[in-house]
């Protein structure tokens, strides 16, 4: 598997990773919904979800790992989700709240099931942006989205600065709208890293917005959960 950070970093396309929340996901219908993901523009396969019930992660990933090339890469809301059946960890730090468990506490908890992994990690800074509702990672973590345009730019190059190696900007599950294109723009514009945008992308037309705007890569979840047919719109 080729590394996973360097392949995001080097890319010339933008990639695109679809995110499967084990709580949500029907395992008997593994076969029927990956081979979707294959036959569209997915580059990477994600992986996590806010609650998610202790080792239904790892059984999502030993059900869809033979039936895909794609990497499969853990986007965990706790340590408990964290599985060396992946291929790599964003290991994301909540640098938009101020709650010290998704600051660095459940980083610490991670550690003893990362110290003899083969897994990438890879150190992310993770930016929720306000999206128009409550997400369950406002609920989960105790911490506000950002909604003020210089303290978001200002919090990404902090993170860059404090040594992350991506930057993703969130606007969470089920978000009423995206995270802007002027946040993504100025955004980009600010780091030196890739940076991964996600939260309220449900069109072909919102997903070319992200990119245009500068995303590296873009998450899209909630619009394959509510309709598999957007799988149609991004076919290879």
């Amino acid at each position: 598997m080729e590394n996973i950070l360097q392949h995001i970093q080097s890319s010339r396309t933008q990639s695109l990773a679809v995110l499967i929340d084990p709580d949500k996901f029907n395992l008997k219908k593994s076969s029927q919904f990956i081979d979707k993901v294959n036959k569209s523009l997915a580059t990477h396969i994600f992986i996590g979800g806010s609650r998610v019930e202790d080792k239904i992660t790892e059984a999502l990933i030993l059900a869809i790992k033979p039936l895909t090339n794609l990497p499969i890469v853990l986007f965990p809301g706790d340590a408990s989700q964290v599985s060396n059946q992946a291929d790599a960890l964003l290991f994301l730090s909540l640098v938009s709240g101020r709650n010290p468990e998704y600051l660095i506490g459940q980083q610490i908890k991670a550690v003893s099931k990362l110290r003899n992994s083969d897994l990438e990690v890879i150190p992310t800074g993770y930016i929720l942006i306000e999206g128009g509702k409550e997400t369950a990672t406002q609920q989960v973590s105790n911490t506000k989205p950002l909604s003020a345009f210089q303290e978001i730019i200002d919090t990404a190059k902090a993170a860059e600065l404090l040594g992350m190696k991506l930057i993703y900007l969130e606007a969470g599950s089920g978000a009423q709208f995206a995270v802007s294109e002027k946040i993504i723009k100025a955004v980009k514009d600010e780091i030196n890293i890739p940076l991964i945008v996600g939260g309220g992308i449900r069109s072909k037309d919102a997903l070319e917005k992200a990119y245009n705007s500068g995303a590296n890569l873009v998450v899209i979840g909630t619009a394959f959960e509510e309709d598999e047919s957007f799988f149609n719109e991004i076919k290879r």
